[in-house]
């Protein structure tokens, strides 16, 4: 498996403290059937990390991860707050792109009165980069209007969906909307968001079986992160039956004013 989005460096934002911290982390992403891991730090005001702190820490950490002899491969990458975008060097910003590709990982706001990211979304493409949203199914703006994010999926941007949404580990009502956005044909990736090895694992293929999602497993976790990684063509989704017998296909629209109205009375 490839995890896109994984916050394994020591001391750059609130990952593991040590170097200590993130080979346990990352030995326990092998041990859960990683391959490459994606070091996604935060890029924000309150971590306002760079390029080149990300990749020296990222080499740091391969060198010590074969010295152990532990078969994963950590990549560069960034998990960007659009609040930060203003203040990084234009000419810089393609180094922060996941593993070198075109496409950059913006973090969804997690706050009920953060702007809009639309509008950053919409910059970033026009200047050529591609655009995964991370943790989408944890965006009050997009509980309130799912319609939102489906625009943003409608002009080429992918989502990024957290393992541990689909079987509760924030709550019942995330759980509820990541699955539906399955079901609506909303997601196109899954990864760890891993933050340690314990209170935030980096598992990803023991939480999709116990969400019925299996059968979209070597998809969302190997298929399209490859071509997120290597530029290429994503690949469609395969039209597999999920646990509740629905293929994904039924249009997001029939659905999607019962899932707002209900995401409004949780927040």
């Amino acid at each position: 498996m490839i995890d896109l989005h994984c916050h394994v460096l020591a001391g750059i934002d609130d990952g593991p403290e040590s170097i200590e911290g993130s080979v346990a982390l990352a030995r326990a992403a092998a041990n859960a059937g990683v391959q490459t891991l994606v070091a996604t730090p935060h890029v924000s005001r309150h971590y306002p990390n760079d390029a080149d702190t990300i990749v020296g820490l990222v080499d740091q950490l391969n060198d010590r991860l074969t010295s152990e002899e532990l078969a994963l491969e950590v990549l560069p990458g960034a998990e960007l707050a659009v609040t930060q975008l203003s203040e990084i060097d234009p000419s810089g910003l393609p180094r922060l792109c996941l593993g070198g590709g075109p496409w950059l990982l913006v973090e969804c706001p997690l706050g009920l009165d953060e702007p809009d990211i639309a509008p950053a979304v919409t910059d970033l493409q026009k200047r050529g980069f591609r655009v995964v949203l991370a943790h989408p199914e944890r965006c009050p703006a997009y509980h309130r209007s799912p319609a939102a994010l489906a625009a943003l999926v409608r002009s080429g941007a992918l989502t990024s969906i957290t393992a541990g949404a689909f079987v509760g580990r924030f709550g019942g009502t995330v759980r509820r909307f990541a699955l539906e956005l399955v079901r609506s044909g909303l997601v196109h990736s899954v990864a760890s968001d891993a933050h340690d090895r314990s209170l935030r694992p980096p598992g990803m293929a023991s939480e999709l079986q116990q969400a019925g999602l299996g059968g979209l497993a070597e998809w969302l976790t190997r298929e399209v992160p490859e071509a997120v990684l290597a530029g290429t063509d994503i690949p469609p989704r395969p039209n597999v039956a999920l646990a509740n017998g629905a293929t994904g296909r039924t249009a997001w629209w029939r659905r999607i004013g019962g899932q707002s109205r209900a995401s409004k009375r949780a927040y």
